[in-house]
């Protein structure tokens, strides 16, 4: 790290105030923001490590053991779960006797459920040494047998032979929507199924995970053999080499949109930050991604390479009206997952990239007082207001600059 580079981290006081602002949401609930009364285990994933600084760590180990509580025969993991008084409103809500004072809800469009279940547990036992909760009993199972049943969910479940990799419905990077339907959460007879990066992405990392957390050799040998698999699939079915990206879907039968539209010209954003992560991307390609997000960006006239995807798709493509041109997660700007881009050009040691990267996120926290959801373009911000999955992304970033700072 540049010397000018750690002056200016050690003095600039955007982190410290952003980090404590973080620090003092995690610490008040585990539920994903202002705008949702639950607990959700994709956004809970995020901010686990922050969680086990500031939180109490008995109810945080039993907020995700909670998620076992409601795991289904055949290994699935819910998305989130919330106080049974909340469960009246619209949606299919399911109930454990395990944990009868709660209600949980899947959104099946989804592929990411149980893989950020892992990840969140293997955060949680990395940060506390807390090996224990993996001999927790769940109903005669331990933790440990859970957590394989859910990877084997995905397997039996949500995994194509022909490519080798996990499927899903059709959505937009890593969102939950689907195109075919008003709300679009459910698999339904109009879902058109596809591979996608950040679905697979996410598997090899839980799979790292499970792997590094299993204490015998020939507990891991069968796991290390699938990551094997499907790290090898990945890269041969859905790496674009003459555009140097990763594809957006590959269609397991047909695609719902228009026949006549490129769809392979967007780049994403969020899916490609996750295949960074799990390692499926060298230095000098994580280099060219960023180059790359700072082009969308500046097209999109938008702040931060927390833009979902660009070009975005049109007008119309999406039933949902919240999926319009650069709404949610159409082209929306989510710290949620530009945050995760810093934390991997920190990782890559692109330092000055990952701070110049990382400097409008924290400039939008301190303008509008909040760690909100996402935001337009514009820098208008939207969705739940104090978003923890947006705090728990930022406070990671800050903490690894901080401490490549002091090693310098």
């Amino acid at each position: 790290m540049k010397p000018e580079l750690v002056y200016k981290i050690k003095t600039d006081t955007r982190l410290k105030t952003v980090s404590e602002k973080a620090r003092k949401l995690v610490s008040s609930g585990f539920n994903a923001g202002d705008g949702y009364s639950e607990v959700w285990i994709r956004d809970l994933n995020t901010f686990t490590d922050l969680a086990t600084k500031v939180a109490d760590k008995e109810k945080l180990k039993e907020a995700l053991l909670t998620f076992f509580k409601f795991q289904g025969k055949d290994g699935n993991i819910m998305d989130g779960y919330t106080e049974i008084k909340n469960a009246s409103s619209g949606g299919v809500f399911y109930y454990s006797k395990l944990a009868p004072e709660f209600a949980a809800h899947k959104n099946t469009v989804e592929t990411d459920q149980e893989t950020s279940l892992i990840q969140a547990l293997y955060k949680y036992v990395k940060a506390t040494g807390d090996h224990s909760i993996l001999k927790e009993k769940i109903d005669n199972s331990t933790v440990e047998e859970l957590m394989g049943k859910a990877l084997t969910f995905l397997l039996e479940h949500r995994f194509d032979k022909k490519y080798g990799l996990l499927w899903g419905a059709t959505t937009a990077d890593w969102g939950d929507v689907q195109p075919e339907h008003d709300w679009g959460v459910v698999i339904d007879s109009s879902s058109h199924f596809a591979i996608d990066i950040y679905d697979n992405a996410m598997f090899v990392i839980a799979l790292n995970n499970y792997i590094d957390l299993l204490a015998l050799e020939n507990q891991k040998k069968p796991w290390l053999l699938i990551k094997e698999k499907i790290v090898s699939n990945t890269k041969k079915h859905l790496w674009d080499k003459k555009n140097n990206k990763y594809r957006t879907h590959i269609y397991l039968k047909d695609s719902p949109f228009p026949k006549d539209f490129d769809e392979n010209k967007i780049y994403y954003h969020g899916g490609t930050a996750i295949a960074i992560e799990a390692g499926l991307l060298n230095k000098k390609q994580v280099k060219q991604a960023y180059e790359k997000m700072k082009a969308n960006v500046k097209s999109a006239g938008a702040q931060t390479i927390g833009l979902t995807l660009f070009p975005v798709y049109p007008n119309g493509f999406f039933k949902n009206k919240g999926m319009s041109e650069y709404g949610y997660q159409n082209g929306g700007d989510w710290t949620w997952f530009g945050g995760r881009m810093v934390q991997q050009l920190i990782h890559y040691e692109l330092y000055d990239e990952a701070f110049e990267a990382l400097s409008p996120m924290l400039d939008r926290v301190l303008l509008h007082k909040g760690f909100y959801e996402w935001w337009t373009p514009a820098g208008e911000p939207k969705g739940s207001g104090q978003f923890r999955g947006s705090a728990g992304v930022l406070w990671s970033a800050i903490e690894q600059l901080n401490a490549q700072s002091v090693q310098e």
